[in-house]
């Protein structure tokens, strides 16, 4: 409950994720009044759940998937403090030209180039911790990956990973990380600028649904959901959106904003994902250790549309994925330990929707291409020959595509009526709300979103101060 509900903060971010920590941090070392509120709740590294089954559950929005219209592709949205820096694997990679420039022409905005975003990057990597997986430290899982991709000729590389000390040598295993790493390792906003930011005088509230915001020339009034605590109010001079493509799209609709900006909830994007598993006759155990530690760097399998990343899950996640019954499904659960895995990810081409019905419930519209599955085919058929020539026995497919990396529904651009942020991160038409999380990006980039999150975040930032000082 808002003890004091007369009280002007400077500036309100709702969500706790990726980009509202980065952004406060800046804007609470100036000194700037803010609030932060989270649908999610703050886990600390003693409660993060134990195990996948309650990790999903408890991590995820709708318990850990929503389904498109076409039931197709399960999205999977993080609710937590952290939200994408807490449940994924925390890969960050910078952005190519081939990525930025297919930005750039859809948005008309200069800076997506290279050169002018390389000091965000600089100072976005400054406040984490970047390592990759040492030799030492692969488990099999990865040794095939890496083996396969030697054999048939194709380039790989070490996957960048926001880490530290992960005590690997004592056998940690990452495969814990997916439901928060207990060890803090893991380089999440509330082990990071989070942390910082609220030494530094961030108030911080979670397990609040912002439902509806009202702005006007001089503030922002936030009405939000606290659980049963009912309805509650806030106001700011200045409003921040950081929860995410979904997240974002669908409060502004609530607020009816879509009158004045009709591109919200348009250009919606991810990163379909499709798990394969190879069934040696050895055990691989591809649970234990460093299992993420390559993708793929080959330069045709760039201009085709895919990337390839060894990965792995919890065995509730493969239950549901291997997508058979009775003998069958046993079957294969019982040789789990034998399975290794390698992921196809698919660079977005068609452009979905978010869609709010009268009532609140959120409608995703997400179709596959031609295209689209032309480039899953190709992926696939990639990691059968990489299985195929490391001595796995059967191939199996996952039975359905997992949206992750949710892009888009407020994209950045110069044009109002196709966009709805402007390139100096405010919304077209109100200029005391701002937005740099993955919503605004125009399309999919095919590469790991997380670090140009916070590039942009740090960029945004330094826009947000000149504004509120001004």
């Amino acid at each position: 409950m808002n003890k004091n509900p007369s009280h002007l903060y400077d500036v309100i971010f709702v969500g706790a994720g990726i980009s509202g920590p980065f952004i406060a941090h800046e804007l609470c070392k100036a000194g700037i009044d803010c609030l932060m509120l989270e649908a999610g709740k703050h886990y600390t590294r003693k409660t993060y759940p134990r195990n996948d089954l309650d990790g999903t559950s408890q991590l995820y929005w709708a318990g850990g998937m929503e389904l498109g219209q076409d039931c197709q592709i399960a999205f999977l949205r993080p609710k937590v403090v952290g939200g994408g820096s807490i449940v994924n694997q925390a890969l960050v990679d910078r952005f190519d030209d081939d990525a930025f420039d297919s930005w750039r022409d859809q948005s008309g905005v200069d800076f997506f180039n290279e050169s002018d975003m390389a000091p965000w990057y600089e100072k976005a990597e400054s406040e984490i911790s970047i390592q990759t997986i040492s030799e030492a430290f692969r488990n099999e899982n990865a040794n095939i990956f890496k083996q396969g991709f030697d054999k048939l000729g194709f380039t790989h590389a070490p996957l960048r990973r926001a880490q530290k000390d992960c005590k690997h040598e004592e056998g940690n295993c990452c495969i814990e990380c997916l439901n928060g790493c207990r060890i803090g390792s893991k380089q999440s906003t509330p082990e990071t600028v989070l942390k910082e930011a609220l030494t530094l005088g961030l108030t911080l509230i979670p397990e609040v649904e912002v439902v509806k915001i009202s702005p006007s020339a001089d503030q922002v009034v936030v009405e939000s959901m606290n659980g049963l605590k009912g309805k509650n109010q806030y106001r700011a001079k200045h409003l921040v959106l950081a929860a995410g493509a979904i997240g974002n799209s669908r409060l502004l609709l609530m607020s009816g904003m879509n009158k004045q900006l009709p591109a919200i909830g348009k250009n919606f994007f991810c990163h379909p994902q499709y798990m394969a598993f190879g069934i040696y006759n050895k055990e691989i155990k591809a649970h234990l250790g460093a299992f993420q530690a390559f993708k793929s760097d080959d330069a045709g399998f760039r201009k085709d549309g895919f990337k390839l990343e060894n990965v792995y899950a919890g065995p509730a996640a493969i239950a549901i994925l291997l997508g058979n019954y009775g003998q069958a499904h046993h079957r294969y659960m019982e040789k789990l330990s034998h399975f290794a895995c390698i992921e196809v990810c698919t660079r977005d081409t068609t452009p979905g929707s978010i869609r709010v019905k009268r009532n609140g419930k959120t409608i995703i519209d997400k179709t596959r291409n031609k295209e689209d599955l032309a480039r899953y085919d190709k992926g696939k058929k990639i990691i059968n020959e990489i299985f195929r020539s490391t001595g796995a026995k059967e191939v199996v497919y996952g039975s359905f595509g997992i949206g992750l990396h949710l892009m888009g529904g407020c994209a950045i651009g110069v044009n109002p009526k196709t966009s709805v942020v402007d390139p100096e991160f405010r919304l077209h038409g109100y200029k005391n709300i701002f937005a740099a999380d993955s919503s605004i990006f125009p399309n999919a980039p095919g590469i790991n979103p997380s670090l140009t999150i916070m590039a942009l975040s740090k960029k945004a930032a330094a826009d947000i101060l000149r504004s509120i000082q001004s």
